[in-house]
């Protein structure tokens, strides 16, 4: 009998759409929500919009990587969907600063569950020979809800409220839990949910087995914390009118290579992409930091999503490849956390060294493309498995 291993089917398109979906409800807030604190009279906490969310995302990575493994992958994605469900109706409610910030940390609990169980359940329903390609094609639906999402969030509020949009994030968020809620749960044996499963030793913590591309991804990622802290203040410093300019040019680069990364993973092995995407990576950090001119950001915006886009799907199959099928949930959930350390240690390192000094900007991308270097080193001259 000829071996099924079609990827192109309608479990797997509803998922993706779910993906998207899912990826803009919460994503479609952020441009509006520093002005929305602002109105409530907490502008001196906008930092924390995004901290509190980070926080609790990562935070319930372990949690989100047990359940999964245990309860199923559809309950956990249902789960972190219907707290953006329930926060985009509770923020006109909670009208104050500190209502505000706690459901900013409520709020962070989505991104912890749903992506961990998503990935895990891609992982469970395609074939392992197109895991690279699979991953590619779904980052390319959850990387377009966040390119969306905020374009969409800004409309809503431009011609309508606040209040509005809320609601529309809400009813989004709905939405991509009424894609997933009737297919079929492909973790074999499920168990009914016991508090005492949140209960997490250290072995739930962290997946041994993942470690080389948890590595990697927090190497990489690294970086990214520091483009979202300074490049908005560097695209002002170069005359840039649109702040968002590098980030639509990263993501649209992103967007375009993906699928074909991830097959090229497929066939040629994660090492071997992973040290093209690297290599790109590299490139583009020290452009960004040598080329002080308007074109030489944007051209090298293009090339950090090229290689972002290069290593995502490699990386992520790379940690399906290695995670044992009953701890499939912890390991993506591991490569998870060292995505949010990458980013967030990255923020905290560039901003600490910044310090509104333009001139100090150059010397963190150089100390980004340094971090990509010791991942190519890493890869050189590490075990070669994969």
């Amino acid at each position: 009998m000829k071996k099924n291993n079609a990827i192109y089917t309608v479990t797997f398109g509803t998922v993706c759409l779910s993906s998207l979906l899912f990826s803009a409800s919460y994503n479609m807030l952020i441009p509006e929500l520093p002005g929305y604190l602002s109105t409530l009279g907490g502008s001196e906490y906008i930092g924390l919009i995004i901290a509190l969310f980070t926080l609790t995302a990562g935070l319930s990575r372990p949690f989100s990587g047990k359940l999964t493994d245990r309860i199923g992958r559809k309950p956990v994605i249902v789960f972190g969907a219907m707290v953006c469900v329930v926060c985009g109706f509770l923020y006109p409610i909670l009208g104050t600063v500190s209502g505000f910030l706690l459901l900013r940390l409520v709020h962070g609990f989505s991104t912890g569950f749903t992506p961990t169980a998503i990935a895990a359940y891609v992982a469970d329903s395609v074939p392992r020979e197109r895991w690279g390609e699979a991953f590619g094609i779904q980052g390319v639906f959850f990387t377009g809800g966040l390119a969306l999402g905020p374009a969409i969030g800004s409309s809503i509020k431009l011609f309508y409220s606040y209040e509005v949009l809320f609601h529309c994030s809400s009813a989004i968020a709905f939405l991509s839990i009424v894609l997933v809620y009737r297919l079929k749960e492909t973790l074999v044996k499920t168990e009914p949910f016991r508090f005492s499963m949140l209960k997490i030793s250290k072995t739930d913590i962290i997946s041994i087995a993942v470690l080389k591309p948890a590595l990697l991804t927090f190497l990489i990622y690294f970086s990214f914390g520091m483009v979202l802290t300074l490049i908005p203040d560097w695209s002002d410093h170069l005359g840039i009118k649109n702040r968002g300019s590098f980030f639509m040019a990263f993501t649209v680069a992103s967007l375009t290579i993906r699928f074909l990364a991830g097959k090229a993973s497929d066939k040629l092995g994660r090492r071997k992409v992973s040290v093209i995407g690297l290599i790109i990576l590299t490139g583009a950090l020290m452009a960004m930091g040598t080329f002080e001119t308007v074109i030489g950001l944007m051209v090298a915006a293009i090339f950090y999503g090229l290689s972002m886009g290069i290593l995502s799907p490699a990386l992520n199959a790379w940690t399906a490849d290695l995670s044992p099928l009953e701890h499939r949930g912890k390991g993506i959930a591991t490569m998870f956390i060292a995505l949010e350390a990458g980013i967030g240690l990255g923020a905290l390192f560039s901003g600490m060294y910044y310090r509104d000094t333009y001139t100090n900007i150059p010397v963190t991308m150089y100390g980004c493309a340094f971090m990509a270097l010791l991942g190519l080193v890493y890869l050189q001259f590490g075990n070669r498995d994969t």
